[in-house]
């Protein structure tokens, strides 16, 4: 019976091998049939190595680090008035989110820059991992273009030589992208609240988020989703909310706030009396919301019969289902899901990061960190644009180029304009793109659940 026992796990323990061993081949053999899969492969290892030669050998510049474990340091020491916490480069304008992450931060590496760049590092491959992904699974790019991820000079140096909030902020936005590809719309949208908590620059996708949320559910669905991204913030917010809430919602969640003419990236060219004004601030916001709207109605709703058809048939559906819960509760629950529809990867990506970079566009300052804001959709959007690839690549290279240029002058900022309301304009000369996924009969296929 020994023998019999040693041999039965013999045998399973060489079956699980072989398992092993042919699913490793299998991926092998998958991966080298794909030569997208291989090329991201590629990258990725390869911008591994690439970051831990910057680390290694690239001298670190302090810039906000001093001024974030201050702030830190301030919270930890019981400190939960927002217009007190303050460091270097002056008082705390994130919100909570930023605070809690960096005091962890602070726990593993004891302050100090070093460890903390080995974490970047690998928060680095990580979102770089999910971005490829992101990239893989819309299928925009050729199998080359993906290295395009890995080739700014200004990326690596925002995640891993500067450290900035940044950083958290766009991994876990891409994250919640992620989620919003699988259709997983509630837990993206509480991913996405998370990154707003650490950075506010990311309610810039907010808006084409929310219309992909009205496209892909009920009101009622967008309204619980909604609900579980406030319960985020509340539950961040909660020491502070509890104690001086008004310096928090002042702090945390300031609109106002005017940038220092010297360090922007944009706008450069414009009188610093004008670049500080109310009225400068105003007309972008006008143009912002403006393009937003034009997008929406003659792209992003085109197949929907634009803007207004599409809300006024949101609107009569939630009546009508308003009125079949009323009069019989047992189907309402039945129609729920009426109308839900599985929206296509693409239409998603496109949606989302069109809608960020017309934020970015009409953005009155941009800091060099906020490059991060959409450098990693910026080849996603050149090859959404009808232009031949190596006028692309050209205004790749000038984007980037305007994006290293320090500092920043009448010339580059006047470049980067252009760049950008050209890359704007291809966009805009694109073809809007069938937004749902049907099944194989040309019904569409709302019979899922989407959460």
């Amino acid at each position: 019976m020994p023998r019999q026992a040693s041999a039965s796990r013999s045998a399973s323990a060489a079956a699980g091998l072989k398992a092993a061993e042919t699913k490793h081949t299998s991926f092998i053999q998958i991966a080298i049939k794909n030569p997208k899969l291989s090329s991201a492969i590629v990258v990725l290892l390869a911008d591994a190595v690439l970051v831990s030669l910057i680390i290694a050998y690239v001298p670190y510049t302090k810039i906000d680090w001093d001024a974030y474990m201050s702030q830190v340091s301030g919270f930890l020491g019981g400190e939960r008035d927002y217009s007190k916490l303050k460091g270097d480069t002056g008082p705390l304008v994130y919100p909570a989110g930023f605070l809690f992450i960096y005091s962890a931060i602070q726990y593993v590496t004891g302050g100090e820059v070093y460890p903390a760049q080995i974490l970047f590092g690998i928060l680095y491959i990580v979102n770089l991992g999910m971005v490829l992904f992101i990239y893989l699974k819309t299928d925009v790019l050729p199998w080359w273009g993906l290295c395009l991820l890995s080739l700014s000079k200004r990326s690596h140096s925002i995640f891993v030589l500067r450290l900035f909030n940044d950083c958290f902020a766009t991994t876990l936005f891409h994250a919640a992208l992620v989620s919003f590809l699988y259709q997983k719309w509630h837990l993206g949208l509480i991913i996405f609240s998370g990154a707003v908590s650490v950075k506010m620059n990311v309610l810039l996708f907010a808006p084409p988020l929310l219309l992909l949320l009205l496209k892909a559910m009920d009101v009622f669905g967008v309204i619980s989703a909604g609900a579980g991204a406030a319960v985020v913030q509340i539950l961040l917010g909660l020491p502070f909310l509890l104690s001086h809430p008004v310096a928090y919602f002042s702090r945390a969640f300031n609109l106002g706030r005017v940038f220092v003419h010297f360090w922007s990236v944009n706008f450069k060219f414009v009188p610093e009396p004008v670049f500080v004004s109310k009225g400068f601030a105003l007309s972008l916001l006008a143009a912002h919301l403006l393009l937003l709207g034009i997008f929406a109605h003659y792209k992003w709703c085109r197949h929907e019969g634009g803007l207004f058809s599409f809300l006024h048939s949101k609107l009569a559906q939630m009546k009508l289902k308003f009125c079949i819960s009323s009069s019989f509760p047992l189907r309402g629950l039945e129609e729920h899901n009426i109308n839900t529809r599985v929206l296509k990867t693409e239409h998603i990506a496109t949606t989302m990061f069109v809608g960020n970079f017309v934020g970015v566009v009409c953005a009155r300052s941009l800091h060099y960190q906020f490059y991060s804001w959409y450098f990693y959709s910026l080849p996603y959007l050149l090859w959404r644009t009808p232009f031949p690839t190596w006028f692309r690549l050209i205004l790749f290279v000038a984007v980037e180029l305007c994006w290293n240029i320090f500092p920043s002058n009448v010339y580059s900022s006047t470049l980067l304009l252009g760049a950008h309301l050209v890359i704007l304009g291809g966009l805009w000369m694109a073809p809007p793109e069938y937004p749902y996924a049907d099944n194989k009969n040309g019904k569409p296929a709302n019979s899922k659940k989407t959460r």
